[in-house]
C-alpha cells in the first residue's frame, strides 16, 4: 500500500484503520504518538528498563497483528493499546511469581529435611509410589489439574485461565482427582 502524504495529519482512529489494512507507515504514525506512554506503563508495571521495552516491543507487536479487532465503541487509541500493555504486564508478573513461589518451594523443601533414615526413604518412596500410581489412574483432566495445582504452583484461577475453563470446572476436577487419589491410596494402605 503506498503512503499517503497526508498520513501524519490522520486521527489515531483513522491511523488505525490503516494500520489493519497493513500501512506500515500508519502504524509508524502510531508508535510515534505513543511509544513514551506506552514504555511508561510498562516501566512502572514491571520496574526493570530492559523487561520495559520487551513488553513495550511485544505490544506494539500485538497491535499491529489484532488492528482489526481496535472499536472506537470501546475507547481510544492510547486506551486499547495501554490496556494491551498493561494485560500482556500482568500476565508477566503472574508468571514471575509462580516462578518465585516453585524456587521458594523447592528452596524450603532442601532446606527442611535433612539426610532421611534408610527407612524414612523407603516410607518415602513407597508413598509416592503409590501417589505417582493413583495420579496415573486419574482421568486426563484430574490429573492435569492436580498436577497443575501441586507440581507447577498455580492458583485455581490461574489454572483456569491456563486452560480457558470456569473457575468451578477447575475446583471439580482437583476435588474429585484428589477423592480419587485418597480413595487409591486407602486402598493401597488396606493390603
Amino acid at each position: 500500500m503506498a503512503s499517503r502524504p497526508d498520513i501524519p495529519n490522520l486521527a489515531d482512529e483513522d491511523l488505525i484503520v490503516q494500520v489493519a489494512a497493513g500501512n506500515a507507515d500508519a502504524f509508524e504514525v502510531i508508535y510515534d504518538r505513543h511509544s513514551r506512554v506506552v514504555f511508561s506503563l510498562a516501566m512502572r508495571l514491571l520496574g526493570d528498563r530492559q523487561a520495559a521495552q520487551d513488553l513495550a516491543q511485544e505490544s506494539f507487536v500485538g497491535a499491529w497483528r489484532s488492528a482489526a479487532a481496535y472499536s472506537a465503541a470501546r475507547g481510544s487509541v492510547r486506551s486499547w493499546l495501554l490496556a494491551i500493555v498493561r494485560n500482556r504486564g500482568i500476565d508477566r508478573l503472574r508468571g514471575r511469581k509462580a516462578d518465585e513461589r516453585r524456587r521458594v518451594a523447592l528452596e524450603s523443601q532442601e532446606t527442611v529435611k535433612a539426610a532421611p533414615s534408610a527407612a524414612e526413604a523407603a516410607l518415602t518412596r513407597v508413598a509416592a509410589s503409590a501417589a505417582n500410581k493413583g495420579l496415573a489412574d486419574l482421568p486426563d483432566e484430574q490429573r492435569q489439574a492436580i498436577s497443575l495445582a501441586y507440581y507447577g504452583g498455580y492458583s485455581h484461577s490461574e489454572i483456569a485461565g491456563l486452560l480457558d475453563i470456569p473457575l468451578g470446572t477447575v475446583k471439580t476436577r482437583v476435588r474429585r482427582g484428589l477423592d480419587g487419589l485418597r480413595h487409591t491410596l486407602e486402598g493401597e494402605g488396606a493390603r
